[in-house]
């Protein structure tokens, strides 16, 4: 339904395509890489995942906001996404959690969206075409002057994004999963803690969350964090965080992770973790055509099967990866790209998914247990 005060809005995708529709969230223009996601739920995880920064996102849900919003939910202190893309806006949510609409959060935050728009034609698109850089404006409602915004963007490929949304200082987290939402045993064995400096590339609290639920003190420290500071905190183990943007273009954090191959601690990456880590061994990344985003990607191996959450555009190829070294743990089942890897010798494995959901589901949460087994292991 389209409220009698809704302001025009116009998108308009860096091929000249244009939709035209209504504005929610805050007025304005925003400006970044246009990309969908099929998941149900969880569109507030989603708009706080850092993973998001730099990119419009389109929600194939034809209907966005119903629960409203909560802090709860929130992955991050605030909305990353540059924009967002809906079919249909609920402006009065019903839900007992609820302490704000999406469109007054969005408006607070000042995030523009649009909606109205044929959501199925825009994602077909960027099926066939790939993900491009777009424009949402309710200034800018000529095509043509809008395009030509949108035509000045810079391309994602070669865009190191990490240092707008890690850490600025060090700080620890100790907080568990609300024995609420607690959805796996993960009760840590009496008097047993591991400290896991966990590499913030734009870390997901969830993540947090699982490590602590598993009995880790996790130490998070900024992404540029050299690798004697690193080890200064004495941790059992190394997380590396997933984020936003072109992981080859975060030279620093590939250099990092290519000095603490050579210490004797377990390590396990998530997301541009996972990339960075598949780098740092001497793989290569690539940019995916349209990326993975939604709640039920299939990733497995051998007959085993996970359903699993997935926020990523660019990925490992696995013929670039040392095949004496690496070993290849998981694959995308929808095209058969690299999802998990692990080092053959050395205490180091790594997801392109996400095992902590939130939202998605929980198949791969054991991956956090099979970390702590590790530095179990490496403490003797």
């Amino acid at each position: 339904m389209v409220l009698a005060t809704a302001q025009p809005a116009l998108l308009v995708l860096a091929d000249g395509t244009a939709f035209r529709g209504w504005s929610f969230g805050a007025p304005g223009t925003a400006i970044g890489e246009v990309v969908f996601n099929t998941g149900m739920t969880g569109y507030q995880e989603v708009i706080t995942d850092p993973s998001y920064s730099g990119q419009i996102v389109t929600f194939t849900y034809p209907e966005l906001g119903n629960t409203g919003v909560n802090l709860e939910d929130e992955e991050s202190s605030h909305p990353h996404v540059k924009g967002a893309i809906a079919r249909n806006i609920c402006h009065r949510p019903s839900n007992w959690r609820s302490t704000q609409s999406l469109p007054d959060y969005l408006k607070q935050h000042q995030i523009p969206g649009i909606y109205g728009i044929d959501t199925r034609a825009l994602t077909r698109k960027l099926r066939s075409l790939g993900a491009m850089n777009g424009g949402i404006s309710t200034e800018f409602l000529d095509p043509a002057d809008l395009l030509m915004r949108v035509q000045e963007a810079p391309s994602m490929a070669g865009l190191n994004l990490v240092k707008g949304v890690t850490t600025a200082e060090t700080y620890e987290w100790s907080t568990p999963t609300d024995a609420l939402w607690e959805f796996r045993a993960s009760t840590p064995r009496q008097g047993e803690q591991f400290t896991v400096v966990a590499l913030d590339f734009g870390v997901k609290r969830n993540i947090l969350r699982r490590l602590a639920s598993y009995g880790c003190r996790v130490i998070v420290v900024p992404a540029n964090t050299s690798v004697d500071t690193i080890l200064s905190h004495n941790p059992d183990g190394i997380f590396l965080s997933n984020g936003p943007g072109d992981p080859a273009a975060n030279t620093d954090g590939v250099e990092t992770v290519k000095a603490l191959l050579g210490v004797d601690k377990p390590l396990f990456g998530i997301c541009m973790g996972h990339q960075i880590l598949g780098l740092s061994l001497g793989g290569e990344s690539f940019k995916l055509k349209f990326g993975h985003r939604g709640l039920n990607q299939p990733a497995g191996l051998r007959q085993r099967i996970e359903i699993t959450s997935q926020n990523h555009g660019f990925a490992i190829a696995e013929a670039s990866l040392p095949q004496a070294e690496v070993e290849i743990t998981h694959l995308n089942l929808n095209d058969q790209t690299v999802a998990g890897l692990r080092h053959k010798t050395l205490p180091m494995s790594s997801v392109q998914y996400h095992p902590e959901a939130s939202p998605g589901p929980h198949d791969a949460d054991y991956l956090f247990e099979q970390f702590v087994k590790a530095m179990r292991a490496a403490k003797g």
